[in-house]
């Protein structure tokens, strides 16, 4: 049983680890920060419409100016980009850095 924590911990610490490091690369601030916290709302069970309203209200903080439906149609891109397609290098959005 032992054993079996240490893998699930371990395996945990290098899901979080490459997480990291794909954020680290996204450039804008806002971005980074969205892609972080729906990672890590999915990595402790929450439902993925829910992690997505929190991205979405996340990035309105950031972005007071923005529609919701334009904050929704980034961030739904952004974690295609990122999450579903693991696709490497910029994304369309925000001016912001």
């Amino acid at each position: 049983m032992w054993r079996l924590i240490a893998e699930v911990e371990i395996d945990y610490q290098l899901r979080v680890n490459v997480v990291a490091m794909e954020a680290s690369r996204i450039a804008r601030k806002c971005e980074r920060a969205v892609i972080t916290a729906y990672t890590e709302l999915r990595e402790v069970g929450t439902a993925d419409v829910a992690a997505f309203n929190a991205c979405t209200t996340l990035y309105r903080i950031h972005h007071p100016e923005s529609s919701l439906s334009e904050a929704r149609m980034l961030v739904s891109e952004w974690i295609d980009h990122h999450m579903v397609r693991k696709v490497d290098g910029p994304t369309a959005g925000c001016n912001c850095s």
